[in-house]
């Protein structure tokens, strides 16, 4: 009876070793990816293919090694923001040889705090939470066990955290600033999910430009959304039927504003004649759309880049002072905006 082939749960170390001609202590170094020439790394790497191996992750770090896996959180890759971050994060780690464990939430609060518990038990070296909605259930637990982790988008919950992120206040300004500087005086103004930290720094940037331009914030012209295109519809058309609509509206980010501008083709006017859409993050479709978004772009890739280096030197460096990187961003400025029509001023009773 011919003997059988040990099923891939059988299959150990030694296995992989004598497959590839190498020591198991090679085999071991590339598990851990540690330096080993090319050729050994390849044949290693086939014979564990081909061989059904997968290491035991758990237990590697138990043992006290390290897993070099990185733990990345984030709601959605349907959406660019979160793609372009998460871009960033795997061309930094994919350099220095760190594997990519990837979670996504769709949004709901219960799982972020399921799946941040889970990654945390040996099977991740650090963490990185993009835009988290969910952190007080579970950071002030990860500050207490000085595990590894780093927000995007997020600044904490009061207390100092690791962080990376972008001038959302300053932003909110300059792109309010710009369709003032248009001629635009009734700015309509579709929030983010005001949970967020982001979301509010963005609205304030916008109440901050208003006031210093002297002109009064309308609060009827202030619909709160939550970085979801149906919201942004739903928004916008709220008001496109005010009395006085407004002559622009800025959206918290390209995704809303994508709603407003198919808010604005339902009403039967045109972008940017009848009405100016400024949008905030530079996805890449907001140079695709037609017309193209004029928006504040926050330098996504290179945010998730700065967070995978700031999660590194967290993990090689637990005890190092906490550091907070805030990126700036740009006023990108493309056809959804124009000086509004002589006629919209007269209808604002400018």
């Amino acid at each position: 009876m011919a003997q059988q082939s040990p099923v891939p749960s059988d299959i150990t170390i030694y296995d992989v070793a004598r497959e590839a001609n190498v020591s198991y202590s090679t085999v071991s170094r590339v598990i851990n990816n540690k330096g080993v020439s090319a050729d050994k790394r390849e044949r290693v790497l086939r014979a564990m293919a081909e061989l059904g191996y997968v290491a035991n992750l758990q237990a590697r770090s138990l043992a006290g090694g390290k897993s070099h896996i990185i733990g990345l959180l984030v709601h959605s890759l349907a959406i660019d923001y979160f793609a372009e971050i998460a871009r960033g994060v795997d061309d930094e780690l994919a350099a220095i040889q760190y594997d990519l464990m990837l979670y996504t939430t769709h949004r709901r609060k219960g799982r972020e705090s399921a799946y941040v518990a889970k990654v945390t038990r040996n099977l991740v070296d650090g963490l990185l939470l993009v835009l988290p909605r969910n952190s007080e259930a579970y950071l002030d637990a990860l500050r207490h066990r000085h595990f590894p982790h780093v927000l995007v988008d997020h600044q904490g919950l009061g207390f100092d955290v690791p962080s990376v992120s972008a001038t959302n206040r300053q932003g909110g300004y300059d792109g309010t600033s710009y369709l003032i500087k248009l001629g635009h005086r009734r700015i309509g103004f579709i929030t983010g999910d005001m949970e967020l930290g982001c979301a509010r720094d963005r609205l304030a940037g916008y109440r901050e430009a208003m006031s210093d331009a002297g002109i009064p914030v309308d609060p009827t012209l202030i619909r709160e959304g939550n970085f979801l295109q149906p919201r942004g519809f739903t928004c916008a058309n709220e008001l496109l039927e005010l009395a006085e609509r407004p002559t622009a509206i800025f959206a918290s980010n390209d995704v809303s504003a994508f709603g407003a501008m198919e808010a604005v083709r339902n009403h039967g006017l045109r972008i940017p004649d009848d009405i100016s859409i400024l949008g905030f993050d530079d996805i890449s479709q907001a140079a695709q759309v037609h017309p193209s978004l004029t928006t504040v772009r926050q330098p996504l890739a290179e945010m998730g880049r700065a967070a995978a280096r700031l999660l590194l030197s967290c993990i090689k460096q637990p005890d190092a002072a906490v550091q907070q990187i805030i990126l700036p961003t740009e006023l990108i400025v493309r056809q959804s905006c124009q000086p509004p029509a002589i006629s919209s001023l007269a209808d604002a009773g400018v």
